[in-house]
């Protein structure tokens, strides 16, 4: 697995919004980070995305990939590979971005849940967790970022509920753990959610 950083300047946004209708939105970054990988097949996707935002000079984009990026035509990108012994440890703190949404037992049909609901938003990571090999240490979990992601695509409008979660976890199933990790959660990946970005921590400092 490749871990990569996909850096825009600001010119480079310009650059991109010009020849974009003048357009520089979610789906913009979707077809960016499209851009770096060879089509496997229709149904294959073989990365991962999360947009890390910025400031005045620009734009970060954090990508996860089984394959190495191919170098942009527009911005610049750094790549190195995931350490073998990053998903050995047993503690690690997490960030992600989530699109929030159940599934009717009935109609299959995609229901969101409400930003302004966190106890709901907080039950339905935790049972997330229980099936992705983790536990998260309750106390730490945070929960932010409850608003919308807005694009147009192929002129139709695309509204999707996103949130974001944070915390620390003790890993209870490596298997599942580390599929976890390579195939990112929930719905919405192929729009930077479901990234799962996680960094090793020692058993004191969760403790602390």
């Amino acid at each position: 697995m490749y871990i990569s950083v996909l850096r825009l300047s600001r010119d480079d946004i310009q650059q991109i919004a010009i020849g974009n209708q003048g357009i520089f939105d979610a789906y913009t970054i979707h077809k960016l980070v499209y851009s770096l990988f060879p089509k496997e097949n229709e149904n294959t996707r073989s990365f991962l995305y999360a947009d890390k935002g910025g400031d005045f000079r620009g734009k970060q984009i954090l990508i996860l990939s089984k394959n190495e990026p191919i170098i942009p035509q527009i911005g610049s990108v750094e790549s190195r590979t995931v350490p073998e012994t990053f998903l050995e440890q047993d503690f690690y703190g997490f960030e992600i971005l989530m699109n929030p949404v159940r599934c009717d037992s009935k109609t299959h049909k995609k229901i969101p849940i409400r930003g302004n609901d966190k106890e709901a938003l907080r039950s339905w990571f935790l049972e997330k967790a229980d099936v992705n090999g983790f536990e998260v240490i309750k106390e730490s979990l945070t929960v932010g970022n409850t608003s919308v992601l807005q694009f147009s695509k192929d002129k139709q409008k695309v509204v999707l509920g996103k949130a974001s979660f944070k915390g620390q976890l003790k890993v209870t199933d490596r298997e599942k753990f580390i599929k976890a990790f390579e195939n990112g959660l929930g719905k919405g990946k192929a729009y930077g959610f479901g990234l799962f970005q996680i960094i090793p921590l020692t058993k004191a400092s969760v403790d602390a």
